[in-house]
């Protein structure tokens, strides 16, 4: 379910701005989606379990308000990001 450290630094090299960033929206909002797809696929298997579900409703509505700022703030950086994290079709 959780993301090892290893790709976390992977996630955080590719859509990093500045060297060492990983603060930024665009960085919190790749490693969330990791989490968010890794954690769908064990509710497939798992579909009672409930308290994941609701970590998992908690991690996609973070997403969502940071994705609201990014496209408050730079209407291209959040279409780039839409596009790199292939969120929307």
């Amino acid at each position: 379910m959780s993301i090892t450290d290893q790709r976390k630094q992977e996630l955080i090299k590719e859509y990093a701005i500045n060297e060492g960033d990983t603060g930024s929206p665009e960085v919190q909002c790749a490693v969330l989606t990791e989490r968010i797809n890794n954690l769908t696929e064990h509710m497939k298997q798992h579909h009672k379990d409930f308290h994941s579900r609701r970590g998992l409703l908690i991690m996609v509505s973070r997403r969502r308000h940071l994705l609201s700022y990014v496209k408050k703030c730079d209407v291209k950086r959040y279409s780039d990001l839409i596009a790199k994290l292939k969120l929307r079709k």
